[in-house]
């Protein structure tokens, strides 16, 4: 998946075992790293948990 500033995706599932985002949660992408496959997002419940694409962790579009 390609993301840029702005777009908006939902939460698939996660790796992270101590995050409280739970799948379907929304947010805003802030900054892709293609380096790194970081996806850094500004979520609608307030966290800016970011998401690790080559580390499991999958968000779609909304």
């Amino acid at each position: 998946m390609t993301c840029k500033r702005d777009d908006r995706i939902a939460l698939v599932p996660t790796t992270d075992p101590y995050t409280d985002l739970t799948e379907g949660d929304q947010g805003t992408v802030r900054r892709y790293d293609t380096a790194l496959a970081q996806l850094s997002v500004d979520w609608d419940s307030g966290s800016t948990l970011s998401m690790l694409l080559d580390g499991g962790d999958e968000v779609r579009p909304t």
